[in-house]
Order: structure tokens, then C-alpha cells, then sequence
């Protein structure tokens, strides 16, 4: 699949779940005021991160904007391939673990930090992520997604190989 663009609607379908999942959880809108075929758009360029991933036992990432692709150092590509317990350093892993088996069982949480790593080694902390369950017209589970507006880098320069 393509990175989002004009000639694929900015990956509208999937932004609308998105989206739609989001309001329905939370009660509120990650994004207002625009019309539908504006919102994939918006999302896509918008300066805080938004990302998905799937239901597979290994869920892979199904879904990052650009400022989360910047974050984690990937071409859509590589994003879209990542199984995403690999945004997390290994000993990250058993929260980040524990965070998703509590959004599955509550709907979405909104007060989670962590610490993330890209795919060049370089660490940072985010604050406040709101993690919540993508959830279909059939009321039947696809994913989970995650989005936060604040991160701070831990480390000045990538580690060196």
C-alpha cells in the first residue's frame, strides 16, 4: 500500500476509523471542524502523532501520519511492516504490554507515558498518549491506536554502531 496521498484519499477509509472510533470511546473529536474528505488530509500532516496497528497475534502497524513516521525514523514502508512491540526498548515492553491489554478491556485510556525508541536507536519520552480500540461498523475489532501531542528526545545524538 501506498503512503497517504491525494491520488488515495490520504488513506480516508482507515482515518475515518479512526477518527470514528475515537469519538465514540472518548466523547471527544481528535480533530473538528473539517469534512470528511478533509480530515484524512489533516490528520496525515497534523503536528501531533497518530498511529495504528492490527489485531494479529504480533500486531504490525498498520497506519502512522508523518509526524510519526519523523518520530520513529521510517518511510511508510517500514513503518507499515514494523510489528509495533518494536517501537518500545525491550525492557519497555512488558508496559507497553500490560497499557494495550487494558485498552482492550476498557475501550481506550488517556493518560499513558512511556518511553519509545526510532528505528536509528534514538529514545523519547512521551507524555499523556491516549491509546484506544479501533473498532468497525460491525462493532467488531480491528486494532488499536494511539495519538499524543507532547514527547520529549532523551538522548541528544542516535547511538553510534
Amino acid at each position: 500500500m501506498d503512503s497517504p496521498n491525494e491520488q488515495n484519499s490520504f488513506l480516508r477509509r482507515h482515518v475515518e476509523l479512526l477518527l470514528s472510533s475515537y469519538q465514540r470511546l472518548t466523547g471527544l473529536a481528535l480533530i473538528t471542524d473539517l469534512a470528511p474528505d478533509k480530515s484524512a488530509k489533516a490528520i496525515w500532516e497534523a503536528p501531533f502523532f497518530v498511529a495504528s496497528h492490527n489485531t494479529a497475534a504480533d500486531p504490525v502497524l498498520t497506519y502512522g501520519n508523518q509526524t510519526a513516521l519523523d518520530l520513529f525514523e521510517m518511510d511508510w514502508a517500514q513503518f507499515t511492516s514494523t510489528p509495533s512491540r518494536f517501537t518500545a526498548e525491550a525492557p519497555e515492553r512488558a508496559e507497553r504490554d500490560r497499557l494495550l491489554t487494558t485498552v482492550a478491556r476498557q475501550g481506550y485510556i488517556d493518560d499513558y507515558s512511556g518511553v519509545r525508541i526510532s528505528s536509528s536507536g534514538r529514545r523519547f519520552r512521551i507524555e499523556r498518549a491516549t491509546v484506544w480500540n479501533l473498532i468497525d461498523e460491525a462493532g467488531i475489532k480491528i486494532g488499536q491506536a494511539a495519538t499524543f501531542s507532547k514527547w520529549e528526545y532523551l538522548d541528544e545524538e542516535p547511538p553510534r554502531c
